[in-house]
């Protein structure tokens, strides 16, 4: 039986703030814990560390979450001694540390999940009380250290051989195997110390925030129908008065319309350190595993999106920052060789660039060589002799993102299964978002991707294709070019445009979507967007012109529809569609395969 089926509802509240709070700590302890790896002497930063784990055990222990309490009082005791003094911090320390901490997110992810059941600590408690009773363990070199899955023995008692250290170190007995620093270091801006830091920040049910979004939304379509009466009533003289008065009220509701709407959109922006956080971590983890010596470098991280595309950017991240470390930094003794620091170097940026964010993910190892991911992918069929040698490096660069490309030469946990980048240019699609790659042999690689700030309220190009009316996010829109028929050029089937010295396919939305009433054209507006790491055109008659749209989400029927992201209302009170490039993208060249596969029957 679930224990937190036995809570009544006043409890259920008291476990969803405990759930809350918990999280955040374990944000912060997840830097917390690294930073005591190179700080040892801040007795602040242990402190803190001490303080949130005491917290822990105390709100677990109250609703009794026994494993959890239990875990972190052992915890607890092994940061008081430190804090004390009563024993001198050792690197070999933190990996039971933080098994310790892997454990203690496994046993909220049960509270989270609503199924708690017993695992085994008997092995991180029996090192934990190791530590507490001054047996501090021997460090393994890197290429024994394996992470172990939280909650499995990870040594028997007999690789757990230590020295014990005493107060202040000063009668440590050192073991005949030295005790290494970890190379894998993680450079960080950490808060000046003693710096104190108040909590400004409150706790905002998203549910409320989304229907606020909602109402705010309805008043920007409200002014946007004022705005386009207003428009009307100027050209009847005879209301000038009226005309005049309501002009001044639209002057006004777009005012209070656009500082409500910014206010709101604040209160869903997080930082995006929030995500940062968890990589020095996973950095410190993978490079340990393929015995790299690594500096990530984090830069930006108060830079604040909307909550939505927090969410959505992490596993993106994540895959970019395993094969930074994997395919990108090169083994110490390799970079040495080439003249390099032994120490690879990773950094994480972000920044504001607009109404986007940029982030950048770049590395100083060994780059990418495109005419190698051509070879790869003729190899695997992906591409045609004749693509390949007419492939520009922008495109070969391009290959990593088809899904079962991968150059790894071995199947790690961390690589050369042949996912991973398809993941990632998925995610940023999804997000209307564009991600670029440059490399350099022997140099390095950097992939920088820009996202929109928000998803909810969007600026739009209005097109005309026919007699309907179209909105495309503008953050997905590079630039607009007209375009003579004349231009337009056939290859394999698909109709292409040549822009200086790019050749862009082209999208037909009158064919894609069946609009009623195309008919042939003698030129036309070609609107190049931006789509993960593809760009195209997409074929326009007329362009109406950018407008903040609202989007709003199709109903059950229409949900489904390919190629549209949701819909708008427009000021003169017509519903339009909002497109889903990528899914426009997606669409076309399935087309297009399928008239391939049929010429090539027939």
């Amino acid at each position: 039986m679930t224990q937190h089926s036995m809570f009544s509802d006043d409890m259920k509240e008291i476990v969803e703030s405990f759930i809350v709070e918990t999280k955040e700590i374990f944000e912060r302890l997840d830097n917390e814990l690294l930073e005591i790896e190179k700080r040892p002497e801040d007795k602040e930063l242990i402190n803190s560390v001490f303080r949130a784990v005491h917290t822990i055990k105390g709100t677990s222990g109250f609703l009794s979450f026994d494993q959890l309490s239990t875990l972190a009082h052992r915890f607890e005791d092994v940061l008081n001694k430190l804090r004390r003094g009563e024993l001198s911090f050792q690197p070999s320390m933190l990996d039971t540390m933080l098994e310790a901490f892997d454990l203690m997110k496994v046993l909220l992810k049960q509270v989270i999940e609503r199924h708690i059941k017993d695992i085994d600590l008997t092995s991180t408690i029996h090192k934990l009380e190791l530590l507490s009773s001054g047996v501090v363990p021997i460090q393994q070199k890197n290429n024994e250290r394996k992470r172990k899955a939280p909650g499995t023995p990870s040594a028997t008692k007999a690789d757990e051989t230590a020295s014990p250290a005493s107060k202040g170190g000063n009668n440590q007995v050192q073991h005949t195997e030295s005790l290494q620093q970890d190379p894998s270091r993680i450079q960080t801006s950490p808060a000046t110390k003693g710096e104190r830091v108040t909590d400004t920040t409150i706790r905002v049910d998203v549910a409320r925030l989304d229907h606020l979004m909602n109402l705010v939304g309805e008043l920007v379509l409200g002014r946007n129908r004022l705005s386009q009466i207003v428009s009307l009533e100027k050209d009847d003289k005879g209301r000038e008065d009226f005309s005049n008065q309501l002009a001044e009220t639209g002057a006004q509701i777009d005012f209070i319309t656009t500082e409500l709407q910014a206010a709101v959109m604040r209160t869903r922006m997080v930082q995006i350190g929030r995500v940062f956080n968890r990589f020095p971590r996973l950095v410190r983890d993978i490079a340990r595993e393929f015995s790299r010596e690594v500096d990530l470098v984090i830069q930006g991280e108060e830079t604040e999106l909307d909550k939505s595309i927090i969410e959505e950017i992490s596993d993106p991240l994540v895959h970019l920052i395993r094969n930074a470390v994997d395919h990108g930094i090169e083994p110490a003794d390799l970079r040495e060789k080439a003249g390099k620091r032994r120490l690879g170097m990773i950094r994480l940026a972000a920044g504001h660039e607009g109404n986007h964010v940029i982030i950048e993910v770049q590395d100083d190892g060994a780059g990418m060589d495109p005419e190698k991911l051509k070879q790869k992918a003729l190899e695997k069929g992906m591409v045609t002799p004749e693509e390949a040698r007419e492939m520009k490096t922008e495109d070969a660069y391009g290959l990593i993102f088809i899904p079962g490309f991968t150059t790894a030469q071995r199947v790690s946990s961390v690589s050369g299964r042949g996912v991973g980048m398809d993941v990632v240019k998925t995610n940023i699609t999804r997000l209307n978002g564009i991600i670029s790659v440059e490399s350099a042999i022997g140099k390095g690689t950097k992939f920088t991707l820009k996202l929109p700030l928000t998803l909810a309220i969007i600026q739009g190009l209005l097109v005309g294709v026919s007699e309907e009316t179209f909105a495309i996010p503008l953050s997905s829109v590079l630039e607009v070019v007209h375009t003579p028929m004349s231009e337009v050029s056939t290859v394999n089937g698909r109709q292409v445009i040549r822009l200086r010295d790019t050749v862009l396919p082209l999208i037909g939305i009158s064919e894609i979507l069946d609009v009623p009433g195309s008919a042939e054209r003698s030129s036309f507006y070609t609107v190049i967007v931006g789509v993960a790491n593809r760009k195209f055109g997409i074929i326009v008659d007329t362009l109406v012109g950018q407008k903040e749209i609202v989007i709003k989400p199709l109903g059950a029927y229409l949900r489904n529809v390919p190629g549209i992201a949701g819909s708008t209302i427009l000021g003169d009170g017509r519903v339009i569609m909002i497109l889903d490039a990528g899914e426009l993208l997606r669409l076309a060249e399935k087309s297009s395969r399928a008239a391939v596969t049929n010429d090539s029957r027939a």
